[in-house]
């Protein structure tokens, strides 16, 4: 992709279908972020760390538009119910309307919890997503997913409710931490991992590329990371089927998450250490799994979380969000490029791996 190029997918649904734009200096482009506006009140939300880099330039951007800003603390222990409550404060201070429009600048906790006030906002409005992480470009900002954590579990109070569009600067990853640019190449090779033996391939092959932030080779992944969510997402948008597919490494991580209380892992790096053990539960010879291992590593993520207790994972496990009929269903693989969703397993094998969580 040239310099200049701007790549759109859309997520194709059946009276709100949104593109994803991708390209680079997408901030600056006030036409296209302010044409997805749908009145003329905007709340923005960001965080301490993003908006000092880019909340000025989206507030140009939206420059016809009366924008009150929310700017919450960064970090995943603040994905709470109190602090959406604190951004549906803003909105109801500013007297906005049904046709306000809620803008998230940041990762996936500023996403999930703008969306999520979004939704309950006179019981739904507009938003938009502008991801500033990898992590947020390639996955959280696509499909709908709003929500908090709770003590309990991972992202279990929420809605689904899809934006009205999704734009997509990558020149925001060059002001990344390379930890959490790292955490969000696990969401890019999970894809490779799941759905696409060839993408899969290609990561192998582009890793140092990809870890050296490469224009061309970050404006591909990103790409088709958002095509094959966009497909997944249009085919089944409520998670009741094959969606859940894009829980690969999850149910494993944010067990792994919950009992470290969101402060140990960032989010990319505990669905490494889950895929990793995803890996290893499944029925796939010693070599995909050092496969799948060997280019975790590469990208620089754990693959290994010593100290953790199995019985308390375990314990995780069971709130997660696909716990159906007390059984608690995993997402396996026959083979690289090939998931499939389970509650067939053996429980002394489950046990068995996540004793082996330290490594």
């Amino acid at each position: 992709m040239s310099e200049n190029a701007i790549t759109t997918v859309t997520v194709a649904l059946a009276g709100r279908s949104y593109d994803i734009h991708i390209g680079q200096r997408l901030l600056t482009d006030g036409d296209r972020i302010a044409s997805l506006v749908r009145g003329q009140q905007a709340i923005v939300v960001s965080n301490h760390t993003v908006a000092p880099l880019y909340l000025d330039a989206l507030l140009v951007a939206l420059g016809r538009i009366d924008c009150q800003v929310h700017v919450l603390p960064d970090g995943e222990q603040y994905k709470t119910l109190a602090h959406v409550a604190d951004i549906l404060d803003t909105a109801l201070a500013s007297n906005a309307a049904r046709d306000v429009t809620f803008i998230a600048l940041g990762g996936g906790v500023v996403g999930d919890m703008t969306g999520f006030a979004a939704a309950c906002f006179m019981r739904g409005v507009a938003f938009v997503q502008v991801p500033t992480t990898l992590l947020a470009q390639v996955d959280s900002s696509v499909g709908g997913k709003t929500g908090v954590n709770h003590p309990r579990g991972k992202n279990l109070i929420g809605a689904f409710h899809q934006p009205v569009g999704v734009v997509i600067d990558t020149d925001t990853l060059s002001t990344l931490d390379p930890r959490e640019y790292s955490a969000g190449l696990a969401e890019v090779i999970k894809y490779g991992a799941i759905m696409d033996l060839a993408f899969f391939e290609w990561l192998e092959a582009n890793i140092e590329a990809l870890r050296a932030r490469d224009p061309e080779a970050v404006a591909y992944a990103v790409a088709q990371c958002c095509t094959l969510k966009a497909r997944v997402v249009a085919d089944d948008e409520t998670e009741q089927g094959n969606r859940a597919l894009l829980n690969f490494g999850h149910t494993f991580g944010h067990a792994v998450e919950a009992v470290t209380g969101y402060t140990t892992w960032l989010h990319g790096e505990a669905v490494a250490i889950g895929m990793r053990l995803a890996a290893q539960m499944s029925a796939i010879d010693a070599d995909e799994q050092q496969r799948l291992v060997a280019l975790l590593a590469a990208a620089g993520l754990p693959v290994a979380a010593p100290g953790l207790d199995a019985d308390a994972l375990l314990k995780a496990m069971g709130h997660d969000k696909k716990v159906l009929a007390g059984r608690i269903r995993l997402i396996l693989l026959r083979s690289l490029g090939d998931a499939f969703v389970t509650d067939a397993y053996d429980d002394a094998r489950l046990t068995q791996t996540l004793a082996a969580v330290g490594g």
